[in-house]
């Protein structure tokens, strides 16, 4: 089982100090990753289905995650997730290959496409037609990372006669790891994507997902070159229960491959770093 360590770029490590000690933790305790999430905006006032308050802290994924490049050296980083809908597809790439180039190959690149309709009004996004932008936009980053002559014609994007150097380290592209539990998010998975990632789950949420995920793979089929279906999953926070080798164990014999754990809230730094360290002894 690997382990990640979610919100690297979220309340107290929002904070660059304290970034920058918790992921060279996770990095000597053993973490394969540590991830960035993401909300450009929040409403405010808060409604729902917002996650957060309006006066949460959460850095950028790309800059946090290169900040926590140059504090490490191995740990692997991941965005869980980009709103792709919301981004420029090549200036996105752009900021992901020097990303990539400058942490030496990396980078787990992260995607879903949103839920919060108004982060995507603020943003001048197109939230009922998030779904399509989001393949669109995800092809066109494909395009410009790996084509001689990178082109792309569709109706959110189109370009041809561009480059953009550098590429990224990994090649063809990054691993690519698609959030969501729509019908839509488990096809774009089994088409697109190197990885699944699923957040709050519990065991029993996850196999039932997984059962979708591979009758997305036989309906829709699975390109052999993106090989196996990566599945990731944050576990659902508990206030009674810390994360044990149970729940480790249970998750592994559904097919889980990475636990992304979620440090409780407010912990501190000091909090953080015990929780880094309890959790890591889960893996040995």
């Amino acid at each position: 089982m690997k382990l990640g360590l979610f919100s690297i770029n979220m309340g107290d490590c929002s904070y660059p100090e304290v970034a920058g000690r918790v992921a060279r933790l996770a990095e000597e305790s053993g973490f394969e990753s540590v991830w960035a999430g993401e909300h450009v905006v929040l409403p405010d006032p808060r409604v729902p289905p917002s996650p957060m308050e309006p006066l949460d802290r959460a850095l950028d994924p790309v800059v946090a995650l290169t900040y926590v490049a140059a504090q490490t050296s191995r740990i692997r980083l991941g965005t869980g997730i980009i709103i792709l809908p919301q981004r420029n597809p090549l200036v996105l790439a752009k900021e992901l290959a020097s990303l990539d180039v400058l942490s030496n190959g990396r980078l787990i690149f992260g995607i879903g496409a949103g839920y919060l309709e108004p982060e995507f009004r603020a943003l001048g996004a197109p939230f009922e037609d998030r779904g399509r932008a989001t393949d669109e936009f995800l092809a066109a980053m494909r395009a410009v990372w790996t084509e001689d002559q990178p082109a792309y014609e569709g109706q959110f994007v189109s370009f041809s006669g561009i480059q953009s150097r550098p590429r990224p380290v990994q090649t063809p592209t990054p691993p690519i790891v698609v959030g969501g539990r729509s019908p839509a998010a488990f096809r774009r998975a089994a088409r697109s994507g190197h990885g699944w990632y699923g957040f709050a789950m519990t065991p029993e949420e996850t196999a039932l997902d997984i059962e979708s995920l591979r009758r997305a793979e036989s309906e829709h089929g699975r390109p052999a070159d993106l090989g196996r279906l990566e599945i990731s999953i944050t576990p659902r926070p508990s206030r009674s229960q810390r994360p044990d080798r149970d729940l480790v164990e249970r998750f592994a014999q559904i097919g889980v491959d990475r636990l992304i754990f979620l440090p409780p809230p407010n912990a501190g730094e000091e909090g953080l770093a015990a929780f880094v360290e309890s959790t890591a002894a889960l893996a040995t």
